[in-house]
């Protein structure tokens, strides 16, 4: 088997890319207490009280605001945790997703 010499060439690393980003968005509505968006925001987002406190503020004046950025994935299951929360509870929050 003279003369058969295999040439192994290196690959490339495979670029590994980020996954999309989507940002949940809370909107406001004139039902959902605050302090039931704080408590949603600090069990579902990990926001400190007074993050909270200051993005449901901007909510409340802007009539939305952004809980996080998450992959898709995560961000679809926090949306849903905290729709099945307000459902239980009666209020209409309105959560959507955008792609950041």
């Amino acid at each position: 088997l003279e003369g058969d010499i295999g040439v192994i060439e290196a690959l490339d690393d495979p670029e590994l890319k980020r996954p999309p980003m989507f940002k949940v968005i809370l909107l406001n509505d004139d039902y959902t207490p605050m302090e039931f968006v704080v408590g949603i925001l600090t069990s579902y987002f990990n926001k400190t009280i007074d993050e909270a406190d200051a993005l449901t503020t901007e909510i409340h004046k802007n009539g939305k605001g952004i809980a996080g950025i998450y992959p898709l994935e995560i961000a679809e299951t926090k949306l849903r945790q905290a729709i099945k929360l307000a459902r239980k509870e009666e209020y209409p929050l309105s959560i959507k997703l955008e792609s950041e």
